[in-house]
């Protein structure tokens, strides 16, 4: 897919548009003022593969916090601010690495210009954050309550900096719905080159919440639209992330770690393949390498459906087959799978033994 062409953001060490890698953003859900458990929050987050965390500073004890976890962090920081204009100021002050506020919320002009020249100082990018909820009366009035609405809402706000001279500008544009959140974001594709933010927003438990994500997501990632995502579940932040991951595996977008192929299993399976592949992919949780692998629940068709995975087993009675890139090396009773095919997957990795492949 080629994607949209944007201007470039770095937020801290990551660089969101252009030619950057689709960054990955969560948010924490702990109180902020509570620094031990933000703090810990975070650092969760960050070895688990989260690129950039979102913290809501809400009144003037958060900012405490932003500064401790820029001591004991890399990953950067993006203050969550609702109308408080001094808020965006102290969070610069602090550390921050980005801000998402509107403009148009702060109240005057003066005030305006007072939050942007702290953050053209210090180089912190702003990131218009527009939802479906929160759309002014005059806006309603002239659009409906459309996916139109959230584009004119986000481009009124952009105007407002563009007027300060100010253009390190991130946007999103998050309503529950899925077919008005992709349809504003294809709208606002074709008006501005600024990098873009997206996520279906409140998008509820992770039964639904990943669904209603992977589609919105997915969907606009496959246009090439889309420069950094974030997923928002009702759920541990951590699910975000790991949602997020699979989100951009799956569309070839991001190589590192585990892929894992497994059939959704028939009449023909003899072996307890639903169990096998949870064993399987938590005892792999950890590997960071980019690897293909197989857990299918028929002997006869598994290999040659899953040919390209670098390592799998197949299913028969009671025991399973191992395949290596389609070729069987071995066959071992069913309580020894997951043991065996852990240790060969950690051996290919060691020596290096692996395709490389990123899909089927």
């Amino acid at each position: 897919m080629k994607r949209r062409e944007t201007l470039k953001v770095s937020v801290g060490n990551i660089e969101i548009g252009g030619t950057s890698p689709i960054s990955i953003q969560s948010m924490t859900n702990t109180d902020t003022k509570d620094i031990k458990a933000t703090l810990n929050q975070v650092l969760d987050l960050e070895k688990c593969g989260c690129d950039i965390v979102r913290l809501a500073i809400y009144d003037e004890a958060c900012l405490d916090t932003i500064s401790v976890i820029k001591k004991y962090t890399n990953i950067p920081l993006v203050a969550d601010i609702h109308f408080d204009y001094r808020l965006a100021v102290g969070s610069i002050e602090n550390g921050i690495d980005k801000i998402r506020i509107n403009p148009g919320n702060i109240g005057s002009m003066e005030r305006v210009k007072t939050v942007v020249d702290a953050a053209r100082a210090n180089n912190v990018p702003i990131r218009i954050g527009v939802n479906s909820g929160s759309l002014k009366k005059e806006i309603l009035n002239e659009y409906g309550n459309t996916a139109q609405a959230l584009a004119e809402s986000a481009l009124e706000h952009v105007l407002i900096l563009e007027k300060m001279g100010y253009y390190n500008t991130v946007i999103s544009l998050k309503s529950s719905d899925v077919n008005k959140t992709v349809e504003a974001y294809r709208y606002i594709s074709q008006k501005v080159n600024y990098p873009l933010h997206l996520g279906v927003t409140e998008a509820g438990t992770p039964r639904q919440g990943i669904v209603k994500s992977s589609i919105g997501i997915g969907s606009l990632l496959l246009d090439g639209i889309g420069d950094t995502i974030r997923v928002s579940l009702t759920a541990s932040p951590i699910e975000e992330v790991e949602t997020g991951k699979e989100i951009l595996k799956s569309l070839g977008l991001k190589k590192q770690g585990i892929e894992i192929i497994s059939c959704p299993t028939c009449g023909r399976c003899n072996i307890d393949l639903i169990n096998l592949a949870n064993q399987v992919e938590k005892n792999i949780k950890d590997i960071k390498t980019s690897i293909k692998v197989a857990v299918m629940g028929c002997a006869v068709n598994g290999p040659g459906e899953a040919k390209e995975a670098d390592i799998g087993i197949a299913g028969g009675k009671g025991t399973v087959v191992l395949f290596k890139k389609g070729q069987i090396i071995g066959t071992f009773p069913q309580e020894k799978a997951v043991d065996t095919l852990v240790s060969n997957i950690r051996e290919m990795i060691k020596d290096g033994d692996i395709s490389g492949n990123t899909g089927i």
